[in-house]
């Protein structure tokens, strides 16, 4: 298995979004004072950003498998053992995902004639941060049963990282 690359489309995208949240934070903050009147659409971009981020976020925490987990009764257990009880997890957890893609599907074009009330788009856009999470986080779930992404592994978590 490829050693895990330090950066990622996801990593990039949901730090550009934090760097964009705190940019548009200033903002509003700055328009509270008496610098200048800020724009009301500061809080509700700041609430999109941030929720995206979050899912986004997910999104790669799901690619370096460092999500917080209660391991120590399958980490006493043969290698062979605690990887086929993962992949059952995965299997698992992939079902749950695709299910909350299809909810997320369906979210979408459920709110896609609703505008937001500050900013010109859709709400859909906001509901669509799910569905490109669950898409991504059921992209790495797929590679890592199929053995083509990282598994966790006690003894090479120092390496993953």
């Amino acid at each position: 298995m490829k050693p895990l690359r330090r950066y990622s489309p996801e990593g990039i995208v949901a730090s550009v979004l934090f760097i964009v949240l705190i940019v548009v934070l200033m903002i509003q903050i700055l328009g509270r004072t008496a610098l200048f009147t800020g724009p009301v659409w500061t809080e509700e971009t700041a609430r999109w950003l941030w929720v995206w981020m979050a899912m986004i976020g997910i999104a790669e925490v799901e690619r370096t498998d460092t999500q917080l987990r209660m391991g120590f009764l399958v980490e006493g257990l043969r290698r062979k053992l605690r990887v086929a009880i993962f992949t059952v997890i995965d299997a698992i957890y992939l079902a749950i995902v695709l299910h909350l893609v299809w909810i997320g599907w369906k979210t979408v074009q459920r709110t896609w004639s609703n505008e937001a009330v500050t900013l010109p788009v859709s709400d859909a856009l906001l509901y669509a941060s799910g569905l490109v999470a669950m898409i991504l986080i059921a992209h790495r779930v797929i590679r890592r049963i199929l053995g083509v992404g990282h598994r966790h592994d006690p003894e090479k978590v120092e390496t993953a990282l």
